[in-house]
């Protein structure tokens, strides 16, 4: 059995909670055959700004560089509201991104049975939902320069942000989205701005030649982004796979959350090329939720989406798809006895916390393993 090196990237607030459960997790699977992990840990976010006065320091970075797959908890909080741009807690995720390539970012919504109820929308719309957002995560706005805030004098200043893409950006992210629709349900729809935003028109041109010249079987269809969101509250199953760019997969895949009835629901995936010498990729894997400082230290958070991310990294990076069905199965099958957190609590189930949610998945883990 190949052993795999992953880093432990806590972070901020109930970053440090919902790890300590995939901790967990991976200890029993090491105890019980089911997967060989050696773990490092490092700072990042706020916590490496308090200790060594940067958002991530290179020594860190040198450790995510050297790993098979970060799993990354969560960053910021008021505490930090203050510290110098360069160093705010989110330039430690921002910069795991750029230097590691993670530039396509899988983010899915799934609706569970059990929680179609906790959703804003009508069961009927969101029960059964099994959405695919695929986001370009290392361009566009958050990257483009110029980015700055300039004095324009007599109290008046200007602040400018930069959308950028180049075509082999638009290229492949299109082809991981179309190659991830193949295994699914062979429909992507992508979503721009190309009635207002130059960029929007490439992506659009782009995506259209990529599609002709590569990926005829699936079925493709653009979408006006604002659009999309209407869409996605309206009748959010009519999609399977949708690409879009960085910010509006930032702000598309935040709405896509809610469906699910919590952001603490929905795990993602960070990442690179595939080295064609190795057949390894860089990667990291993260929960959607963020820091969440209101509830930090109250044992409260949901683990659920930081166990998710985890079952993630062992079918992206690892192969290990029989392991990450266990976990995603164990998931819901926890759900469906009436388990619930705070944040997706209703009328005639248990609210447990933190460590009891993550206890509940494993014992349903090992009950699916005969372990």
């Amino acid at each position: 059995m190949a052993t795999y090196k992953l880093l432990l990237l806590p972070g901020d607030g109930i970053g440090t909670e919902v790890m300590a459960e995939v901790k967990r997790l991976i200890a029993w699977m090491n105890s019980h055959g089911l997967g060989s992990f050696e773990t490092e840990e490092g700072l990042v976010g706020g916590a490496a700004y308090d200790a060594e006065g940067v958002a991530i320091s290179d020594a860190t970075m040198a450790l995510a560089q050297a790993s098979d797959a970060v799993i990354f908890g969560a960053v910021g909080g008021p505490k930090w509201a203050d510290v110098p741009y360069e160093a705010r807690p989110e330039a430690g995720l921002l910069r795991l991104r750029k230097d590691l390539a993670l530039y396509a970012n899988l983010r899915p919504a799934i609706c569970y049975p059990a929680l179609a109820d906790a959703s804003s929308l009508k069961r009927e719309v969101v029960d059964g939902l099994d959405i695919m957002i695929v986001r370009e995560l290392t361009g566009g706005v958050y990257f483009g320069e110029p980015k700055t805030i300039v004095d324009l004098g007599n109290g008046q200043k200007r602040a400018i942000d930069t959308q950028v893409y180049d075509t082999y950006e638009i290229e492949r992210i299109g082809r991981v989205a179309f190659e991830l629709a193949r295994k699914r349900g062979n429909k992507v729809a992508s979503m721009e701005k190309r009635n207002v935003m130059k960029s929007g028109v490439l992506w659009n041109e782009v995506m259209t030649a990529l599609h002709a010249r590569e990926f005829k079987d699936v079925a493709l269809e653009h979408v006006l982004a604002d659009a999309g969101g209407m869409q996605l509250v309206r009748w959010p199953k009519q999609f399977d796979v949708i690409v879009t760019d960085n910010l509006f997969g930032d702000l598309l895949s935040d709405v896509a959350s809610m469906l699910t009835g919590s952001l603490g629901m929905l795990p993602s995936a960070s990442l690179g090329d595939v080295d064609p010498a190795t057949g390894t990729r860089k990667s990291m894997y993260e929960p959607v939720h963020g820091s969440a400082p209101d509830i930090q230290g109250k044992g409260i958070a949901n683990p659920i989406a930081m166990l998710a991310s985890f079952a993630m990294a062992l079918r992206y990076s690892f192969g290990l798809g029989k392991e990450a069905d266990f976990i995603e199965t164990a998931i819901a099958a926890t759900l469906d006895k009436g388990l619930r957190t705070a944040d997706i609590k209703s009328d005639g189930t248990t609210v447990v916390g933190t460590r009891e949610m993550g206890q509940a998945v494993i014992d349903e883990v090992a009950r699916l393993a005969g372990a």
